[in-house]
């Protein structure tokens, strides 16, 4: 039953997820987007503080300052203004293939610069899914814009992100760290909107998909989060990739977006070389659990 549910939890926050996706599009289309990350660095960072006061946990802490705390948010400050510019100039369903991509550029990263072993299947996956991206950007086709590449550098930028979250100190709480993370965009937002010379709007029509995108999100990670924790995450992370038939979904729904067969054919190798990857990697992390379990 904890399964069924854990499932339940997860296919809901990619869902919400997919809906923040939206509301971010939603609110480019009314507002700067350096206001739209400033508006969301400041609503997650709020969310993981209600969360971390909740737990009784300080986030003015002397190791908020560890380095690869500060590393973890430089690439979540790259993360985060490659998706959202990306978001406010390419179709969903476009950005929502490039994202399942992230799972397989984390593998990638791991075994360059981790030295985590990568068999010569998951390389062949990686391989598949690189090709997957190329036929959905298609970087010499009419159809490409450029905007595109803000959207890889997203995806490369919370990989990094995602890395570096790996080798962080145990004694350091998620909770902190997410906070932090999420606070360290509001800046780059507040840069951008300086750059762009476009001024903050605060219409009515503007601020509402907003403040949509900051609740979704933060639906989103408690719906995930829980989740993780009714359930092994061979069970539920699978259906992490229900967010593309969601986000593609409302791309079509309210922007009238039509994905033509190319980018059909190019999610639909993204998601079977990321699906692969996963299974193949919990293969392998429950026979060396087994082999650690025969050695004792």
């Amino acid at each position: 039953m904890d399964t069924l549910r854990a499932i339940g939890m997860m296919v809901l926050g990619m869902a919400l997820l997919a809906l923040s996706d939206a509301f971010i599009k939603l609110s480019t289309l009314q507002a700067p987007a350096g206001q739209v990350m400033i508006a969301l660095g400041l609503g997650g960072c709020l969310v993981f503080l209600i969360l971390a006061r909740l737990k009784r946990m300080p986030l003015r802490r002397a190791d908020a300052l560890h380095p690869k705390v500060l590393l973890r948010n430089v690439f979540e400050m790259i993360g985060g203004l490659g998706m959202i510019v990306g978001l406010s100039h390419i179709p969903l369903s476009v950005m929502a293939a490039i994202m399942q991509t992230a799972p397989l550029a984390v593998t990638l990263g791991a075994a360059l610069f981790l030295g985590e072993t990568v068999g010569w299947r998951r390389w062949s996956a990686i391989a598949v899914g690189l090709v997957g991206m190329l036929m959905v950007i298609r970087p010499f086709g009419a159809a490409f814009s450029g905007w595109e590449i803000c959207a890889v550098v997203g995806v490369i930028g919370l990989a990094a992100r995602d890395l570096v979250t790996r080798t962080l100190p145990v004694a350091i709480p998620s909770v902190v760290v997410s906070a932090w993370g999420m606070a360290s965009i509001a800046p780059v937002g507040l840069a951008l909107l300086l750059v762009s010379g476009e001024p903050p709007v605060f219409a009515p029509s503007a601020l509402a998909p907003i403040l949509a995108a900051v609740a979704v999100t933060a639906g989103g990670y408690l719906a995930v989060t829980t989740a993780m924790r009714l359930a092994e995450v061979a069970a539920v992370s699978p259906f992490r990739y229900t967010r593309l038939i969601f986000t593609a979904s409302l791309g079509m729904l309210i922007f009238g977006e039509r994905p033509d067969g190319w980018t059909y054919a190019g999610a639909a190798l993204i998601l079977c070389a990321g699906l692969y990857t996963f299974v193949r990697e919990h293969r392998l992390a429950r026979a060396k659990e087994r082999d650690v379990n025969r050695g004792l």
